[in-house]
C-alpha cells in the first residue's frame, strides 16, 4: 500500500525508481480512508539517507502511511541543510498536541556519551514521555532503543573493547511472538555501535521480553510485555553499501576500524558487500505495522490516560 510523503522530500525520486508504492499529496486528500499516521524522529546526521532507507520498509503496509518527520530543536544539525529541515521536518514542539499511531526513533552517533550529556537528552526525554498517551506503538532503532530502554525501564548501556561493526547471524528467542512472525530460525542484521544492551538486564526486568539475540552481537530485539514497544539494536533498514560507506569513510580519516565482519564476500573489501538481512528488514517491518499499529489502533485514535505505557 501507498506510502504518502510530501512531493519535493528528496527521497520520492529514488523510491520510484525501485518501484516502492508512493501516493501524491493531492491524490491523498481524495481518498476516504484514515491512513496510519506514523511520526518519525530522525536522529542520524545523515538525514536524507535514513529517510529513503525507512520509507522504503514502510512502503511494504497494509493502508496508507502518512509519514510525519521530527527533528530536535535543541539540536543544530551540521549535515543536512536548513532548507531540507524547514521544508520537510517539525519540531516535536509543533505536533505535541497531536496524536500518532506509531512513532519510529532512530539510531544517533551519540552512543559513546553518558545519555545526560547529550545536548538533546532533555527534550528527548520530553517526547518519550508525550509517545506513552500520544503514541500507539513504538518502535527504536540503535541508540533510540538503547535511550528508550534507559529511560523506561533504567536498562544500562555498557561500552563495548572495539565497535561492534558487520552483518551477524541471529536466533529467535520467542518465536511465537507476532513481531517475528515469518523469521527464519536463523536471520542476518547490520550492526554498527560502539555499545551494548545486555541480556541478563532485559530478563530481569518483568515488563519486558527477549526476542533475539546473536552469540557475537548480543541482544538484538526485545519489546514491552504489552506489545507497545519494539526495541531494535541493530539497523535492518541499513542499504546494501551503508556499512561499505562508514568503512571508507574511518579508512580515509585514517581511523581505527576493522573490517565489517560477514559483509565483504570472503572479508575482502574490494569485493561487493553480501545482503542478507533484506527479507527480515522488511518483515520487521510489515509485522509491526500490521500486528502492532494497524490491527490494533482504534480507528479515531485520542491520547491514553497517564500511564498508558509502559
Amino acid at each position: 500500500m501507498p506510502v504518502k510523503i510530501p512531493d519535493s522530500l528528496p527521497a520520492r525520486g529514488i523510491l520510484e525508481a525501485e518501484n516502492v508504492f508512493l501516493i501524491e499529496e493531492h491524490r491523498a486528500i481524495h481518498q476516504d480512508i484514515r491512513p496510519l499516521r506514523i511520526a518519525i524522529l530522525n536522529l542520524m546526521p545523515t538525514k536524507v539517507a535514513t529517510e529513503t532507507q525507512l520509507l522504503r520498509l514502510l512502503g511494504n503496509s497494509p493502508i496508507q502511511v502518512e509519514v510525519t518527520l521530527l527533528h530536535t530543536a535543541s539540536h543544530e544539525a551540521r549535515n543536512t541543510s536548513a532548507e531540507h529541515l524547514l521544508e520537510h521536518y517539525l519540531s516535536f514542539e509543533e505536533v505535541r498536541h497531536q496524536s500518532f499511531d506509531g512513532l519510529i526513533v532512530t539510531g544517533a552517533p551519540v552512543e559513546t556519551l553518558p545519555f545526560e550529556t547529550v545536548d538533546y537528552w532533555p527534550e528527548l526525554v520530553e517526547l518519550l514521555d508525550w509517545a506513552r498517551t500520544h503514541v500507539f506503538s513504538s518502535l527504536f532503532i540503535c541508540w533510540g532503543a538503547q535511550a528508550a530502554l534507559f529511560h523506561y525501564y533504567g536498562v544500562p548501556k555498557y561500552p563495548l573493547p572495539e565497535k561492534m561493526f558487520g552483518v551477524f547471524p541471529h536466533r529467535l528467542n520467542a518465536p511465537r511472538e507476532r513481531i517475528v512472525q515469518g523469521f527464519d530460525d536463523v536471520f542476518f542484521a547490520p550492526h554498527s555501535r560502539h555499545t551494548e544492551i545486555r541480556r541478563d538486564d532485559i530478563l530481569a526486568e518483568p515488563r519486558l521480553v527477549l526476542l533475539a539475540e546473536s552469540d557475537e552481537a548480543g541482544v538484538y530485539m526485545a519489546q514491552s510485555a504489552d506489545h507497545r514497544m519494539v526495541f531494535v539494536t541493530g539497523h535492518s533498514e541499513y542499504d546494501p553499501c551503508t556499512l561499505k560507506a562508514e568503512y571508507d569513510r574511518d579508512i580515509a580519516k585514517h581511523l581505527p576500524i576493522q573490517v565489517p565482519r560477514n559483509y565483504y564476500p570472503g572479508d575482502d573489501p574490494d569485493r561487493l558487500p553480501l545482503v542478507r538481512w533484506r527479507s527480515h528488514a522488511n518483515l520487521l517491518f510489515s509485522n509491526w505495522l500490521n500486528y502492532f499499529v494497524y490491527q490494533e489502533t482504534p480507528y479515531e485514535f485520542v491520547p491514553l490516560p497517564e500511564g498508558g505505557q509502559p
